[in-house]
């Protein structure tokens, strides 16, 4: 596998690639990241016989999480619970796990403690990882930035409930979490990252879940405010959104978005998407989870791949990727072909 330290074969280094994509620039070679589910990690470690081969794959980003550690509850030791509150029993899904409490009421909010976005170990690891990213693409990432945060707070009903009946409740509730992210990001940007991810999923598999006219009522102006203060520091803003959400693409653009992911295929038209919005926009992602990894041959992985980079790739403006982390039911030999075109080997 080519190595992710330093530079490529072309003497170009992976950060170099990144700012070559976000610039619309025809690449020698598209940059590619590639992360994984635990199941699927094990199960590749495996594959390989190499317990550390993530080492090794040629990913062009160092991403560093903004969050505090989960903490495992003792009488529950299948649920995890973060620094808002919310608890995660990860008996099914191992990697996040599905939310069993309601930690905000309607009548509860004014009594909530937002956690601190200045919490001494929020930022501890920054000064090594960014140490040793070597050549790569530094980004500091904020999960569950808004909408998400607002509904494993309080309920996915009783947020969209909210928002169309245009109860107070949804803006307090927004503006309280606008507030902590806006600090957490100020925090992220006294250190020297490329750029900031933000994830919050608005998209289901057929369009917007609170569609698009709530969406810009309560959701756009407050990204474009966290946004904002990523492009007033010259850094660049990154967004992963799952679902399709093509419909508010031009409004992302708008509030400032370089890189958009996952992209994925199964819910948009990648090649259309990348035609149409291309100029203005880097796609991060594009590769099939849901399809041609799990269910794919191997020769079909290849050729899928090789067209992304020879189509959506062609003229910069992308960067290679599963459209999410690799699942835990993709093939190892998929999974093992798809790296070894993104590697050129």
């Amino acid at each position: 596998m080519v190595a992710c330290h330093g530079r490529g074969r072309e003497g170009v280094t992976e950060r170099e690639k990144v700012f070559g994509a976000i610039g619309h620039l025809a690449p020698d070679r598209t940059p590619y990241h590639v992360t994984f589910t635990a199941p699927a990690r094990t199960r590749m470690a495996e594959f390989y016989g190499d317990p550390d081969f993530e080492a090794g794959l040629g990913n062009c980003l160092e991403i560093m999480r903004m969050r505090l550690p989960y903490r495992q509850l003792q009488d529950r030791p299948s649920v995890w619970e973060d620094e808002w509150g919310v608890q995660w029993d990860r008996s099914i899904d191992t990697d996040i796990g599905t939310v069993c409490n309601r930690k905000v009421t309607k009548e509860s909010l004014p009594r909530y403690h937002y956690p601190d976005p200045a919490a001494p170990t929020r930022f501890a690891g920054f000064p090594r990882a960014i140490e040793a990213a070597g050549g790569r693409f530094v980004v500091a990432t904020l999960a569950f930035t808004l909408f998400e945060r607002a509904w494993t707070l309080a309920g996915m009903e009783e947020v969209l409930m909210a928002m169309a009946g245009g109860d107070p409740f949804a803006d307090e509730l927004f503006d309280g979490i606008l507030g902590f992210d806006e600090e957490v990001v100020r925090g992220a940007l006294r250190f020297p990252v490329d750029g900031v991810r933000f994830g919050d999923d608005w998209g289901q598999q057929q369009g917007l879940i609170m569609g698009p006219v709530l969406w810009r009522k309560y959701i756009r102006p407050r990204v474009a405010r966290l946004y904002g203060l990523v492009k007033s520091a010259g850094k660049k803003v990154f967004i992963h959104c799952c679902g399709r959400i093509d419909e508010i693409l031009p409004d992302l653009i708008e509030c400032g978005v370089d890189v958009f992911n996952p992209f994925q295929p199964e819910v948009m038209d990648v090649v259309d998407i990348k035609r149409r919005y291309g100029k203005h926009m880097t796609f991060f992602g594009g590769i099939s989870t849901q399809k041609t990894l799990p269910f794919g041959t191997v020769a079909q992985v290849k050729d899928e791949v090789r067209a992304l980079l020879e189509t959506v790739g062609k003229h910069g403006g992308y960067i290679a990727a599963p459209a999410h982390d690799v699942p835990r039911d993709a093939k190892a030999e998929n999974v093992a072909a798809m790296l070894e075109i993104l590697q050129g080997r």
